[in-house]
């Protein structure tokens, strides 16, 4: 059996690791060959494509983003998009094809799926916001970048006796917000799943002013006041119809300044959270995921995807991934706000 491997979506710490996983149980236990497909969908979409054998994935643990490339590339607003990749996966003689991606990416495999294309899925988000696992990889190593630039910024907001506002990834699910600041010590975490009262967080920072603190202020990137809306970099759109999301941490920097007469300074993380090397959490559930997935392939277990379940990985239907996102329990972000202001 030929299979064709992809990544898609933004990178991801991790996404090496599971590539060296699917190849090296694979080729030995399995006797599958391997095609990388470059670039996301656009790899089958226009057949561009790399070899993939066990002397290519060497030293590919450590190894952040993804030997393959990625796109946002959706077929499906293509003309004939479907039909290009089914063609083109028959020229090159692949029998199944394994997906790494988020909610688009593995959208478009649960259509293809649907369209009779043999498809396996390997969940990947740093926003750790797909249904139906627990925890994706990339998501512990975002994480962590995260409550490590929150830990220098403490000294930093304190010695100059400014409101510090660090705006983390979260287009959607506050879940790195969340982790992060909790891990870090926030006195304000800010999220999309709970509208923010613009005068509640002044009195948080003042009240932390009060105590002769600096306030530190973690947001996600797609959190909104009650009284607004998302904050935007552009209107465009990408090729799965979202909008490019930003600024909400100099909004509140201004409002907070405006409002409390207090200065506040913002550091926006951005791409930083998802690059470089993945910790060892990642690496582990990452290797985790590759190893089952190509089981999947081996069991015939087409339209599934490999998730975790406690310290299980199994597998469920693509469609449970898809059909909507994990958002943040209310009673989780409960035990945050007990140490706001």
């Amino acid at each position: 059996m030929r299979v064709g491997v992809l990544t898609g979506g933004g990178d991801c710490p991790g996404l090496n690791a599971v590539i060296r996983a699917i190849v090296r149980r694979g080729v030995p236990e399995y006797g599958y060959s391997f095609l990388g497909f470059r670039d996301g969908w656009r790899g089958p979409l226009e057949a561009l494509t790399k070899p993939l054998d066990i002397p290519a994935v060497r030293g590919l643990l450590p190894r952040g983003g993804t030997i393959l490339g990625s796109s946002r590339t959706n077929p499906f607003a293509i003309d004939d998009g479907v039909t290009k990749i089914k063609k083109n996966l028959q020229n090159l003689g692949v029998d199944a094809l394994i997906a790494i991606g988020g909610e688009d990416t593995l959208g478009v495999a649960t259509k293809l799926h649907e369209m009779g294309v043999n498809v396996v899925g390997v969940p990947k988000t740093i926003d750790n916001d797909l249904s139906g696992t627990d925890y994706t990889f990339g998501f512990d190593t975002a994480v962590t970048i995260a409550t490590e630039a929150i830990d220098r910024l403490h000294t930093t907001a304190e010695s100059h006796h400014r409101t510090l506002i660090v705006e983390v990834m979260g287009r959607h699910a506050g879940w790195i917000a969340l982790h992060s600041g909790m891990a870090g010590g926030a006195n304000a975490i800010l999220v999309p799943e709970v509208r923010f009262d613009i005068d509640k967080v002044c009195e948080w920072v003042e009240s932390r002013f009060r105590l002769d603190y600096a306030p530190i202020i973690v947001v996600s990137e797609g959190a909104m006041p009650k009284d607004g809306e998302e904050v935007l970099l552009t209107g465009d759109k990408d090729a799965f119809g979202h909008v490019r999301l930003g600024g909400i941490g100099d909004w509140l920097g201004r409002e907070i300044e405006s409002r409390t007469g207090k200065e506040a300074r913002t550091t926006v993380l951005g791409h930083v959270q998802r690059g470089g090397t993945p910790t060892a959490r990642d690496r582990w559930l990452a290797t985790r995921f590759g190893l089952h997935a190509i089981d999947a392939v081996a069991a015939g277990k087409w339209g599934q995807m490999t998730a975790l379940r406690g310290t299980d990985i199994v597998t469920v239907p693509l469609q449970e991934a898809t059909k909507q996102l994990k958002l943040v329990d209310p009673a989780l972000y409960a035990e945050a706000e007990v140490f706001f202001g």
